[in-house]
């Protein structure tokens, strides 16, 4: 008799533990499904031409306004002089027209209809096209001092350079990312819920994120944006404009995963986030009824 009641006891604690751990999981739900990621800057030259200098190697720490690559300019130099001896042009041929504008019209107040209203009007039209002619030349020398400057490449934001496969003397090609810069304040993690898990998950609660690199370490964060919507294979256009629908069987169904957004409190020293790397995310929910 003791030894079914020990038994029953025992049964009766487990099916207790199972049940409070069930209801840990809906009140807290975990996922090992979770990235690391950042924003990632794509360092695009605005000019074309040759490497002069590359400043950096391949995954080093830049500060923002870093000098990173700096294109040949010898070419950007003589637009620029080529730009401002079409200003001189320009405004000599101003000065010219506007010293006959001038004369024209003091020669018609001494002696009146000496000169024709059509000439009068065309002295008037060479000052105007002239003026226009110098404005052009000046956005000339500005675009050709931009593009001068456009040689240095600076970096845009504090953060990691990566994938670096450049040298001096490597043509590169305005509006051609050259490599990837890691902005190394804008780190986050993702974690990956099942749509079911998402029922009471709201803006502002709490999680905790535990990095696959780093397993001894448990860092604590604030969920600060959940998925509305992610990308559907079934019903995609395939092969002569048909839908692409995938064969499944009836009696399963899959919960889909909705991105989580999760922003770090703060990270040990010891601790380097990397994108891409692995992470496990537990939730605690705050707010009941869901978004």
């Amino acid at each position: 008799m003791i030894r079914f009641l020990v038994t029953g006891c025992i049964i009766a604690l487990a099916v207790a533990l199972v049940g409070q751990r069930y209801h840990h999981h809906l009140d807290n739900p975990w996922t090992r499904d979770g990235l690391v990621r950042a924003h990632i800057i794509q360092v695009t030259p605005r000019v074309t031409g040759p490497l002069k200098r590359v400043h950096i190697e391949d995954n080093s720490q830049v500060a923002e306004g870093q000098l990173l690559f700096e294109v040949d300019p010898v070419p950007y130099e003589t637009a620029l002089a080529k730009a401002e001896a079409g200003l001189l042009q320009a405004k000599a041929a101003l000065e010219k027209a506007v010293n006959e504008n001038n004369r024209s019209k003091r020669l018609e107040q001494r002696e009146p209809n000496s000169i024709s209203t059509l000439q009068l009007n065309n002295y008037q039209n060479a000052v105007d096209v002239a003026e226009a002619n110098v404005k052009a030349a000046e956005a000339g020398v500005r675009e050709a001092q931009l593009n001068l400057e456009y040689t240095k490449i600076y970096a845009a934001a504090d953060g990691f350079i990566t994938n670096l496969n450049l040298h001096e003397g490597t043509q590169v090609v305005a509006n051609q990312p050259m490599v990837a810069l890691i902005d190394q304040n804008s780190f986050w993690v993702d974690g990956f819920f099942k749509e079911t898990d998402l029922n009471g998950v709201a803006v502002g609660d709490r999680a905790e994120v535990t990095l696959m690199g780093y397993s001894d370490h448990t860092l604590t964060g604030e969920v600060t944006s959940i998925g509305y919507g992610i990308a559907q294979s079934d019903g995609s256009t395939g092969a002569f404009l048909l839908p692409n629908v995938n064969p499944n069987f009836q009696w399963i169904r899959l919960a889909q995963r909705v991105p989580v957004k999760v922003t770090l409190d703060s990270l040990p020293q010891e601790i380097q986030l990397r994108v891409g790397t692995t992470a496990s995310v537990q939730l605690s929910k705050s707010v009941p009824g869901g978004v």
